[in-house]
């Protein structure tokens, strides 16, 4: 979505409208799912995904140009079952209502929370896990008791046809899988939804949040932005490059929360570029040309981290490539771990997200140094420290802010079942993942109950000034 909508924008073409209209029929005629029907549903959507396995990790691997198998089953199929074994086991416990205390002047009424689907639900996935990021959150929705409408990136039109298999039959139901381009996806976000849920870049976040806001649509945000890592004094260089290594060649750099760039004290940067350069030549030594790197998604993205070398480099940047040959393929677009050294502000691989195998080099003197040029900038959608010194790690931790944070790891906290996921700021608005994502497609519903006759309503009525001044000396004490 490149721009925000003009008023004639906003009229959905018929086809999309009609996939709404039809989800708010089916949502109209049964707007409370039991929790058996919804537990049913998950399993079946199991089912569906462990049998269409193998096309899946082969259509992904034709929309990248080439992914490994290791990306699309550890990254997309994998995390996306977890989720639904997880959330079938906790659902029961997650569903019950919240009794909460009413209080002296509510007696004997009862209060509770109780937990409702909120409707119809919109889901824009992106392309770089196009599994995991489409189906995980439809899982939650699901859960929740809502219907949804999933908007999938054009740019994985062949993992887009295999999703389509999973929602058949009673899935259809509650859940249609929506393709197009750009104004489709403009269209998309001026649908009146229940609630609006989008994974992508912070600059497409604003204008889908404002085109949900003509419609009050609440919206949960999953952007990116760049997310450091600060090596401190006291880490282990070796052990933390490969930490590093991994995030940045998993799925070649396209993840949302690898890493940026890193913030290294200035007598250890050369150590870690070595050790960075060593792992590198050990685990890609064939480098563009090995079976065990994932393409760049498609030639335009090639182009912008290539535009983004280009710049650096013109302006005094050092290019570090671990290996002599075999580090660009334009043509297959493809692309290795570039590390990129003596940088500055001023450079566009410093202001915008990556999400490639290229990794920048910050050096620092002192540590407070390090964590002022992470406060200065936006908070990231994660942040990493490697250190063994608890102290240290716990004051950096105090000291920033991000949506998600790890010490001496990278990448597997967003796999951890029972924590939310999400940024803040221009890294996003709102979580999912576990009892969270629940939360976060559900009503929470204030619940008063009272039996047969309240004596105090008469009270009330009359406007007693005895029951007045009991609830005076009750309440309105210093």
């Amino acid at each position: 979505m490149s721009m925000l909508l003009s008023e004639t924008d906003t009229v959905c073409n018929p086809e999309l409208k009609a996939q709404f209209d039809e989800m708010q029929l089916h949502f109209a005629a049964q707007p409370y799912l039991a929790l058996s029907q919804r537990i049913r549903l998950l399993k079946s959507l199991k089912r569906e995904l462990l049998t269409l396995e193998a096309e899946l990790v082969a259509a992904s691997s034709k929309d990248f140009g080439f992914r490994t198998a290791f990306d699309t089953v550890l990254g997309d199929i994998l995390p996306t079952v977890k989720t639904i074994s997880y959330t079938i086991a906790h659902l029961p416990k997650w569903a019950k209502n919240s009794p909460r205390k009413a209080g002296l002047s509510l007696a004997p009424s009862k209060v509770a929370v109780s937990y409702q689907p909120k409707g119809v639900v919109g889901i824009i996935s992106p392309w770089n896990y196009p599994i995991q990021l489409s189906i995980v959150p439809v899982i939650t929705a699901i859960a929740a008791g809502n219907r949804v409408l999933l908007k999938v990136s054009e740019f994985t039109p062949h993992t887009n046809q295999v999703l389509k298999k999973l929602f058949t039959g009673e899935l259809s139901e509650h859940c249609a899988v929506i393709e197009g381009e750009a104004l489709l996806s403009q269209q998309f976000s001026c649908l009146p939804f229940a609630h609006l849920f989008f994974t992508g870049s912070t600059a497409i976040g604003r204008h889908v949040m404002a085109a949900a806001s003509k419609n009050l649509t609440p919206v949960t945000l999953e952007l990116g932005g760049k997310s450091p890592v600060i090596i401190t004094a006291q880490a282990d260089i070796d052990k933390a490059a490969k930490a590093i290594l991994f995030s940045k060649m998993t799925n070649a750099g396209q993840v949302c929360v690898a890493p940026d760039y890193v913030l290294v004290p200035e007598n250890l940067q050369h150590q870690l570029v070595r050790s960075l350069c060593s792992l590198y030549k050990k685990h890609y030594k064939l480098g563009v040309d090995g079976k065990n790197l994932t393409s760049v998604i498609n030639s335009h993205h090639f182009q912008r981290l290539t535009d983004l070398l280009a710049d650096a480099q013109q302006q005094g940047a050092q290019i570090i490539k671990p290996l002599d040959e075999n580090q660009s393929d334009e043509h297959k677009h493809r692309l290795g771990l570039h590390i990129v050294t003596d940088v500055n502000d001023n450079m566009k691989l410093m202001q915008e997200e990556l999400f490639g195998p290229i990794l920048a080099i910050v050096s620092y003197q002192a540590l407070p140094q390090a964590i002022a040029y992470i406060n200065q900038r936006p908070q990231p959608l994660a942040l990493y420290i490697m250190g063994q010194d608890k102290q240290i790690n716990e004051g950096i931790q105090q000291q920033t802010q991000s949506g998600t944070f790890a010490i001496n790891d990278t990448l597997i906290q967003v796999t951890a079942d029972d924590v939310p996921f999400g940024g803040l700021g221009a890294s996003g608005m709102g979580n999912y993942h576990g009892i969270e994502g629940f939360l976060a497609f559900s009503h929470a519903r204030n619940t008063l109950k009272t039996g047969g006759f309240n004596p105090k309503l008469g009270l009330l009525l009359a406007q007693n000034k005895i029951l007045i001044k009991i609830l005076k000396w009750l309440y309105l004490r210093p």
